[in-house]
């Protein structure tokens, strides 16, 4: 039964299954978390900042154990990784479809593009840290950009 557990989190309900571009399909499951989750969050940053760690945490744990039940380091259909780093891209932005779908196309472009240190983590960090960090790497970018977006132009 945990096996079945830590699968259904690790995929995001399943959208890490998905035949083309599992990643992007986890992102968009991230936009959802992102909302959920965020919107609560506001005037609360200290805890919202705590409730993410502690779900870094966790989802470390989580993959590590998915490697080991799909058999693959890193497998594509662990999407864990995307969901958080789309709530990390998010953090502190307005959650509006404009920034949403911005916040979207940054992290998937920092994601694929595996800038240092996410390719540091991609490629040397083994485990479930490693699937997360490079993910959480690419998320602070794109927040970063995001936030510089926003000041300049929208």
């Amino acid at each position: 039964m945990w096996r079945a557990v830590i699968i259904f989190i690790a995929t995001g309900a399943g959208a890490g299954f998905v035949p083309i571009a599992p990643g992007t399909a986890g992102s968009v499951v991230g936009m959802a978390a992102a909302c959920s989750l965020l919107r609560y969050a506001r005037g609360h940053a200290a805890l919202a900042m705590i409730i993410f760690a502690a779900a870094f945490i966790l989802a470390c744990w989580i993959a590590q154990r998915a490697q080991e039940v799909l058999g693959e380091h890193d497998s594509p259909h662990i999407v864990l990784d995307e969901i958080l780093g789309m709530v990390a891209t998010m953090f502190f932005n307005p959650l509006d479809w404009i920034h949403l779908l911005i916040g979207f196309g940054l992290f998937r472009v920092f994601d694929i593009a595996k800038l240092p240190p996410a390719n540091f983590f991609d490629q040397q960090v083994r485990g479930g840290p490693g699937v997360m960090l490079d993910d959480l790497a690419a998320a602070v970018y794109a927040n970063i950009v995001l936030r510089l977006v926003a000041h300049l132009i929208l």
